[in-house]
């Protein structure tokens, strides 16, 4: 069974690409970027603990919150499901493409077969389109080869799998049961919900505050890894390619503030929009600075990436304090 007109060229972040072949479907077409903000995208963490072998930079809201936040923004109606069972999760799944409706999935994606890469990741996400007795065919990123298939076994243990990140087989549908919310209010609404948060996180490991954090800690990352010249340039890459649109997803909410920009009259958004273009580039040295200390061993490289993440803090700081400032909706 396969779901007829779908979407199939996959985008750069898989919550966003599953979304759009979501939303396409059910007949809102938005850029990926505008996905990415409106679902209020855009955050910080630095994690590090006693059962992580590196410490990890991420530079997100949580698995599907971006989802859960982009259709309440825009009215939509979101279905989720969550089962431990093997069987009733295939059910919620391929009761839906029976009916013609597409699925997105959180998923670890170290069970999918198309992906070389063999890392546990349980916050991965796809949208199912179809199946057959043995596949089921689905769309990822562009990277990961946008419409791609994996056997269903795979597909079992991917959602099954348990550990940081995952969920309890998690599927989900969304409909626009009445007209969106217009965009413009969905924006104002957005930005200003994103900047609160990441300028008032609960502990120090999150927000402008997790980027001051990261500047001390990263001085001491040589001594922190195992491996330096593995950890060091892999942590660069999580943040440049792996499904960030690059320099730790700076780059995608740039491109959203500049579209919003074009929608939304509003001095905090351009003032903000200016900031980011100025930081993003920052974020990209922060990753070549963690490449040449791994593959050097020289300190003095993660002390100047302290440096720029020092700054970057601040700047932070200052461009969502812009965005804190957006006019909310008159309506």
């Amino acid at each position: 069974m396969i779901v007829d007109d779908v979407k199939i060229a996959g985008g750069e972040h898989c919550e966003t690409s599953t979304l759009d072949v979501l939303l396409r479907h059910a007949g809102i077409e938005l850029s990926e970027p505008m996905l990415f903000g409106v679902g209020e995208g855009l955050g910080f963490l630095y994690w590090d603990g006693k059962n992580l072998p590196f410490p990890f930079l991420g530079g997100r809201s949580k698995p599907a919150g971006i989802t859960r936040k982009l259709t309440e923004r825009l009215g939509l109606t979101l279905r989720v499901k969550e089962t431990t069972s093997a069987r009733t999760a295939w059910r919620n799944v391929a009761e839906q493409i029976d009916t013609g409706v597409p699925v997105g999935l959180q998923l670890d994606s170290y069970h999918l077969e198309y992906f070389t890469t063999k890392i546990h990741f349980g916050g991965h996400f796809a949208a199912l389109y179809g199946y057959d007795t043995e596949n089921v065919f689905l769309i990822d990123t562009a990277q990961q080869g946008g419409p791609v298939s994996t056997s269903r076994a795979s597909l079992e243990r991917a959602r099954d799998e348990k550990g940081p990140m995952t969920a309890k087989n998690l599927s989900f549908t969304i409909t626009a049961d009445a007209p969106p919310t217009p965009l413009a209010d969905a924006i104002r609404t957005a930005v200003r919900a994103n900047a609160a948060e990441f300028l008032n996180p609960p502990i120090a490991n999150l927000g402008y505050r997790g980027i001051g954090k990261a500047a001390v800690q990263v001085r001491k990352w040589l001594d922190r890894s195992h491996d330096p010249a593995l950890d060091l340039p892999q942590a660069a890459v999580l943040m440049e390619r792996a499904g960030t649109g690059g320099a730790l997803f700076r780059r995608i909410y740039r491109d959203f503030l500049e579209e919003s920009a074009t929608l939304v009259d509003d001095a905090g958004l351009r003032a903000a929009h200016e900031k980011y273009r100025e930081i993003t580039p920052l974020w990209t040295e922060v990753a070549r600075l963690f490449t040449q200390a791994g593959e050097t061993g020289d300190a003095r490289h993660l002390t100047d990436a302290s440096a720029v993440l020092s700054e970057l803090a601040q700047r932070e700081q200052e461009a969502m304090t812009a965005l804190a400032t957006v006019q909310p909706s008159r309506s």
